[in-house]
């Protein structure tokens, strides 16, 4: 166990990625080599520049290789920065002018060049807000919204006879349950986001990662339940942020008991994006570039994620977290400011379980669903 930090102040130059103004570059070195090389199983790696970025980051923190779900017209640009360090997931092009086509028709057009490039693994985002989405597009939410609507299904019966896995973004955090989703009529209840995943995974047979510890860290006992139910499903620990939050609120010995129980279904993941917008001040707002907007705060706001989870996972340390957490604000604006943090608790996993954590779980998931890639 290292302990990266014992005394923090917010600095008076703050930034949402780096709210104690650590220098990242050292901590890295305070945190020392991880137990084992690691591997991000979620993050959003785009930009030839912003990749270049990345890497040095992930030298520096022990990355070894990532799962990138990169748009697809970054995707070469990405393999000629970062080589073999990077495989990709298939995802929709949400920035094409015709969405509509892009989550459809498109989208399975477009797996045949993921195909191509190596991905064995297609993303489904289904998001709450994905109905507001699909209203836009004149669709009714049943249409797209839905894990097993006809759109869905004919990504999914496609992707499967290319012997592609699933990835599924199936809910978000409880605070947006409590403030923009709070119309369950409109959005349902949380527990109702996970009916039409169950349907498609049972109607698919597919492997599938659940992105962001499945959707809902706050409830490791609904998370038992659906693994035991679901078992081609593996978790992983992506959006860095809300899963730091979270899983520094349970008792250690929950965590680690949940963690021994699915040993090897659940697996490390960042959510990191990134971006060239990152690296200069810009009027676009597509991938975030509001959160940086030089290279140095994108160097920040990336190693701020590998910075959070390795302290919470390797090491005691109990205080906030650097990163800034707007759900603060948006659950009680009168207490917290957007730039608040809520606490990060460090949970000294031992070091069987962050080498199965970091890597074992992706060598018996991810990686077996990968071993036919052309690389």
């Amino acid at each position: 166990m290292t302990e990266p930090i014992s005394q923090y102040q917010v600095a008076s130059d703050a930034t949402p990625a780096n709210r104690f103004g650590l220098d990242y570059r050292a901590e890295a070195a305070r945190l020392g080599t991880p137990v084992c090389p690691i591997v991000d199983g979620h993050a959003h790696i785009n930009g030839r520049r912003a990749s270049e970025v990345y890497r040095d980051v992930c030298d520096l923190y022990g990355i070894e290789r990532v799962y990138s779900q990169s748009q697809l017209a970054e995707a070469d640009n990405v393999r000629e920065v970062l080589g073999d360090r990077v495989r990709f997931v298939a995802i929709p092009e949400y920035m094409h002018p015709d969405r509509k086509w892009a989550f459809t028709e498109g989208f399975v057009e477009n797996l045949d060049h993921w195909h191509a490039r190596g991905a064995r693994m297609v993303k489904f985002w289904g998001a709450p807000r994905l109905r507001d989405f699909t209203e836009q597009l004149g669709l009714d939410p049943s249409q797209l919204a839905l894990f097993d609507s006809d759109a869905r299904m004919m990504v999914a019966e496609r992707a499967k006879a290319l012997g592609m896995s699933l990835m599924v973004h199936v809910a978000d955090p409880d605070t947006w349950f409590k403030t923009m989703y709070a119309d369950a009529s409109r959005y349902g209840t949380k527990r109702d986001q996970y009916d039409s995943l169950s349907s498609l995974l049972e109607q698919t047979g597919m492997n599938c990662l659940g992105a962001h510890m499945g959707g809902w860290p706050e409830d490791l006992g609904f998370l038992r339940e659906y693994l035991q139910r679901h078992p081609r499903l593996v978790l992983d620990t992506s959006a860095t942020k809300w899963i730091v939050r979270e899983l520094s609120v349970h008792p250690r010995d929950e965590l680690l008991s949940f963690f021994e129980d699915f040993s090897g279904r659940i697996i490390f993941g960042s959510d990191i994006v990134t971006s060239d917008e990152h690296l200069s001040e810009t009027e676009s707002n597509a991938f975030g570039s509001a959160l940086a907007a030089s290279e140095r705060e994108a160097f920040d706001l990336y190693a701020s994620r590998y910075w959070a989870l390795r302290t919470m996972f390797e090491t005691e340390y109990d205080g906030e977290s650097p990163i800034a957490d707007p759900d603060l604000h948006r659950v009680d604006p009168d207490r917290f400011s957007e730039m608040d943090a809520p606490g990060l608790v460090g949970r000294y996993l031992p070091p069987g379980m962050l080498a199965m954590l970091y890597r074992g779980a992706v060598e018996r998931s991810l990686d077996v669903w990968y071993r036919d890639a052309t690389l």
